[in-house]
């Protein structure tokens, strides 16, 4: 199943989150692709305060993963951008985090996709030409 969401605006990033996580009602794992700067961790932001996280979801470049503690569930923000090898994810535990039930939103997949699980929801963000900020997202589950 594909969906497409325009996103015209930062303003409109709620009601984005909003319509994702309606249309992924039982979906847990998500991946996003798109360039740098398109807007990755913001939709990610916006959909972790859509689930009631009040921490300030934030890229995790550097650590690789963030968690956020929801009561019965959790959600694990991944950023692979900065990784060199495999060996990287390997030494986080990824499969606790992957195979956890959990919510899991995972940027730069590309990177790791012989790890994906086989169930996930990928979401392609990109830029619309001639158009300033607006952003045309592509949902498919898998």
């Amino acid at each position: 199943m594909e969906t497409i969401i325009n996103c015209n605006t930062s303003e409109q990033l709620r009601e984005t989150a909003i319509a994702l996580l309606n249309i992924c009602k039982k979906e847990r794992f998500f991946v996003f692709y798109g360039e740098m700067g398109v807007g990755k961790t913001s939709l990610i932001q916006a959909i972790c305060k859509e689930l009631g996280t009040t921490e300030n979801a934030s890229s995790p470049t550097f650590s690789l993963v963030n968690e956020y503690e929801l009561g019965d569930f959790y959600i694990y923000h991944f950023d692979f951008y900065r990784i060199k090898n495999l060996s990287e994810v390997y030494d986080i535990g990824y499969e606790e985090y992957f195979y956890s039930d959990n919510y899991c939103f995972v940027e730069w997949p590309e990177k790791i996709e012989t790890l994906l699980p086989i169930n996930y929801v990928e979401v392609k963000i990109s830029l619309v030409p001639n158009t300033g900020n607006q952003r045309k997202i592509l949902i498919i589950k898998h």
